[in-house]
């Protein structure tokens, strides 16, 4: 079996996933990190925290590429290591290089790092001949939205602006007209430092607002190969805002849609070169012109798609992720698991205050398809969302006969929001 260098995490349902899914396995890890409180803070209530399962537990600046190799190769030496990887998508390039520079499997470096620059992706996917939308990227001027006007000028309302390296939705926005440009753009601004600490490149997204609805394929490289799990659909609410409100898989599509999203998932993966060593989720909009991608992101996918994989499919993506990681052909042969589909269905606060009232968890847990429910406790602050960063909980619930739970899922949480208090 296998030890494994696991560079920072998320502190989300993933951080939980992967050291469960090292630990089924059979192998050990080391968590380096620069912040042990960051994932002190985060403690998960009742349960084991996951950090208690490593092998050790080790700080480094994990934020000073330069500083971390040397780190990493000392490590290599002491503790011999056969793979490394990451939950977390600030620390998905220094991965890569962490796996260049120890000569252990992964995908190439500057792959990733093109993965996760938002710009980068799209230029790539451009030159390639991958449909995306029309789309600019701007240098601010020193007054925010400035030169963001002058080329929003020449692509034409209405855009989506984006940062090119933030995650979960963060800042991003549609954007009307010139006054709302600015006004997302003064806010971005107002952001240089990531929640990693991490300063972030001042540059700005601008595209194209696509129609139609989302999806998201998931895909493992390995061999030099890429395979499609499956396709999951999303729901997007909160406007001018993107927040993701839900998911299913498999998505209710038609055999022609789900080939041409598949299809256009791996034309993008390919162009990024990331044919190896990777689990992907690529997020596409099927739009009246056809599929288009909105972007490209080379880790499992989060917000719990990954355990809707597993409950239909049998499919681990974390367990997949390790093991790509280790160099090693993961298991994706797909197993009865009693259930045709999964959804997941967040509640999304639309204001800020204290939470009064909500159903308790214990109660929804005992409804007919539920498979999950977590909802938060009365006394918690509440924000309005902007991101899917202020989910105040959810449900997820199977349909053993067909596509199903997603209507099961908006029933049940329909109930909840009806009863909850807010002041």
């Amino acid at each position: 079996m296998g030890h494994l260098l696991v560079v920072e995490s998320w502190v989300g349902s993933m951080s939980r996933l992967l050291p469960e899914a090292l630990r089924e396995g059979g192998h050990e890890f080391t968590f380096l990190t620069r912040d042990l409180g960051h994932y002190l803070r985060a403690a998960p209530e009742g349960v084991r925290h996951p950090l208690l399962g490593a092998r050790n537990v080790i700080t480094a600046d994990t934020n000073d590429l330069d500083a971390l190799l040397p780190v990493a190769e000392r490590l290599h030496t002491a503790l011999g290591f056969d793979g490394v990887l990451s939950s977390c998508d600030y620390y998905l390039p220094a991965v890569a290089a962490v796996a260049a520079r120890l000569g252990l499997p992964g995908p190439a470096a500057d792959a990733v790092g093109h993965a996760c620059r938002k710009d980068l992706t799209r230029r790539i996917l451009e030159d390639a001949g991958v449909p995306g939308p029309r789309f600019a990227v701007v240098e601010p001027d020193e007054e925010p939205g400035a030169a963001e006007v002058r080329a929003a000028r020449a692509l034409g309302f209405p855009l989506v602006v984006k940062p090119v390296d933030l995650c979960a939705g963060m800042y991003v926005r549609r954007v009307d007209d010139e006054a709302e440009l600015v006004a997302a753009c003064r806010a971005l601004a107002g952001f240089p430092v990531n929640a990693r600490g991490q300063h972030r490149p001042s540059l700005v997204l601008l595209e194209g607002l696509l129609d139609g609805p989302e999806v998201s394929v998931e895909t493992v490289s390995s061999g030099g190969r890429i395979r499609v799990v499956g396709v999951t659909d999303k729901s997007i609410a909160g406007a001018p805002a993107f927040i993701e409100t839900g998911h299913m898989f498999p998505a209710a599509l038609t055999p022609a849609e789900r080939t041409a999203v598949q299809d256009t998932a791996v034309d993008a993966l390919k162009a990024l070169g990331l044919s190896d060593g990777v689990v992907a989720h690529t997020e596409i909009k099927l739009t009246s012109a056809g599929p288009r991608v909105v972007e490209v992101n080379p880790r499992p996918a989060g917000n719990r798609i990954t355990e809707l994989v597993r409950h239909v499919t049998g499919i681990d993506l974390a367990a997949a992720a390790v093991d790509v990681a280790l160099g090693r052909e993961p298991d994706l042969a797909v197993r009865a698991t009693g259930l045709r589909s999964a959804a997941i269905g967040f509640l999304v606060p639309e204001v800020d205050g204290t939470l009064a009232a909500l159903d308790r968890h214990e109660q929804l847990q005992q409804e007919t398809g539920v498979l999950e429910a977590l909802l938060a406790e009365p006394g918690h602050a509440v924000t309005a969302a902007g991101s899917n960063n202020e989910y105040l909980g959810h449900v997820m619930a199977g349909d053993p006969h067909g596509l199903g739970a997603r209507a099961r899922v908006e029933t049940l949480l329909a109930g909840v929001r009806d009863r909850m208090v807010i002041r």
